[in-house]
């Protein structure tokens, strides 16, 4: 469970290309399609405190690696629909890659404006504001020169800064790399039997994963943030975790550079959340999820009612 957790969380540190408004689609398109490595800095202010991180990046044809510094031995690709993980001499994907389509009527509507001229690490750049529901959620500023996504950053409701994603350093050339092979590849299988709503919150079910112990795990966006749900009868153990109820039910929470974890015992197992959505949009996502099980029906009654 630890290691799919894992990946989950290195693969949603960047947005993904899905259909959005038509701006912001070419704009990640041409992102997606640049060359370069970098050295991006993320920083996100949490309700549990700040949570920083130092990520390695590298991007060519389509395909771009993460890897953290100090943990060279963990490393992750992604491009053109699918992604895969890389740890000591195995190498894990998926069999078949998600069609990851949105359609613009069942997903918000992100409106770009019309971008302002500035500088990023010395470059010409240039700035948009993304807008949900009259809403500012995120500032995208895009280098000029070769269109790559240098700087994210993510608001609440409330305007306040959730997370910022920026590069501190950049080469805009060409990366080199080793491949893949001479390594074990594990492979997981798009499941068509998916045991998960289709829809949360106006984020949309784009992939649903299970292997044979029963491990399973959706990817869902709503064009923009996106987050992982799994299902396991393991224990979904984290580190550092603070308590989150919600309608009288109790969950384990932990934020970490860019995303948040939270976790809960079922009536079968347990189930996980993981994503890059601010705040406050968890409550919501949660509640169309299966409840924590300890919570029954007569405790929760109890609880709305003598509190």
């Amino acid at each position: 469970m630890k290691r799919v957790v894992g990946l989950v969380l290195v693969m949603l540190l960047l947005p993904i290309t899905p259909v959005l408004a038509v701006d912001l689609d070419e704009i990640l398109e041409r992102s997606g399609e640049a060359s370069y490595t970098a050295e991006q800095l993320i920083t996100c202010t949490t309700p549990d405190g700040t949570r920083n991180a130092f990520i390695q990046l590298k991007q060519s044809q389509g395909e771009i690696r993460y890897s953290a510094v100090n943990e060279s031995d963990v490393e992750v690709s992604s491009g053109f629909g699918g992604w895969a993980l890389q740890s000591g001499g195995t190498r894990i994907e998926p069999k078949t890659a998600g069609e990851a389509e949105l359609a613009v009527a069942e997903v918000p509507t992100y409106i770009v404006d019309e971008g302002s001229s500035v500088t990023f690490l010395g470059r010409p750049a240039t700035s948009y504001e993304l807008q949900r529901d009259g809403i500012a959620r995120a500032q995208l500023v895009v280098d000029d020169g070769i269109g790559v996504l240098v700087s994210v950053t993510s608001f609440d409701a409330d305007g306040a800064v959730y997370c910022q994603r920026r590069f501190i350093s950049f080469d805009p050339t060409s990366p080199l790399w080793s491949s893949w092979s001479g390594t074990d590849i594990e492979a997981i299988e798009n499941s068509e039997a998916a045991t998960l709503p289709d829809q949360l919150n106006g984020f949309r079910r784009l992939d649903f994963y299970q292997d044979e112990s029963g491990l399973s795990f959706a990817y869902y966006s709503d064009g923009f943030f996106s987050f992982a749900v799994f299902q396991s009868t393991s224990q979904v153990i984290l580190d550092d975790v603070t308590t989150y109820e919600l309608d009288g039910s109790e969950y384990q929470r932990q934020f970490n550079p860019g995303q948040v974890t939270y976790t809960w015992a079922v009536r079968d197992g347990w189930m996980a959340l993981t994503g890059d959505l601010p705040p406050d949009m968890h409550e919501a996502v949660l509640a169309g999820l299966e409840e924590p099980h300890e919570a029954g029906l007569w405790r929760r009654l109890w609880r709305r009612i003598f509190g």
